[in-house]
């Protein structure tokens, strides 16, 4: 059983030796069996809040080694945020007491990808899909703004605006991270290798990555 009083600094540790042990082959799988079931079912202490690409790929709890009541999961195609995405991670760091929150972007992603079609060649998409591109639309235009062109810089300027926006539209989690309490981190998943790299953090140390 995780303590439930973890820091922001031991949480943030505790995720990425998950991440570690997923990228050597190393699992420990933890918190994954009957025991856990039945201890998790009166109530739930998740130690982070992850929000993060609805992608296939990045399933939270295997990349970073985790189990049941571990995780706070919250997941929409390019990691966009709206009200529900907003007041789910407040629902996590206010009623939970989640002492970290985590964006994880990734490499190769579809919605930065096709945002980045649309602006360039003007190829457009039809239905909520547009919605979609319209709010990674900022992203994209602050990383052209900054001289990025290599994928992996415009993914990173991506996590990076979300960060933002999440603190700055809600006051909520802005006064935990001031308070000490929460933090927020902004990983990138690299799909080869499984490595999930430290982008920008608030809060927390950045010096801890998974190499």
């Amino acid at each position: 059983m995780i303590d439930a009083q973890l820091t922001p600094s031991e949480a943030f540790d505790l995720l990425l030796a998950g991440n570690r042990r997923f990228v050597a082959g190393t699992p420990e799988h933890p918190n994954q069996d009957a025991a856990r079931r039945a201890e998790t079912a009166p109530g739930q202490r998740p130690f982070a809040a992850l929000f993060g690409c609805s992608d296939s790929r990045l399933a939270a709890e295997i990349i970073f080694d985790r189990g049941l009541g571990d995780l706070f999961v919250i997941r929409t195609a390019g990691h966009v945020a709206g009200a529900e995405v907003l007041g789910s991670i407040e629902y996590a760091v206010s009623v939970l007491d989640c002492p970290l929150v985590v964006v994880l972007g990734h490499d190769s992603c579809g919605a930065v990808a096709a945002t980045r079609a649309a602006l360039t060649d003007g190829l457009g998409t039809n239905g909520f899909v547009r919605d979609v591109i319209e709010r990674v639309t900022p992203s994209v235009l602050a990383a052209r703004a900054a001289g990025l062109s290599e994928d992996d810089d415009i993914i990173a300027e991506h996590i990076r605006q979300t960060v933002d926006l999440l603190t700055d539209r809600s006051r909520l989690l802005a006064e935990k991270i001031e308070s000490g309490q929460t933090a927020i981190a902004g990983l990138s998943y690299r799909l080869a290798d499984g490595s999930a790299r430290v982008v920008t953090t608030r809060g927390v140390s950045a010096e801890a990555t998974t190499g």
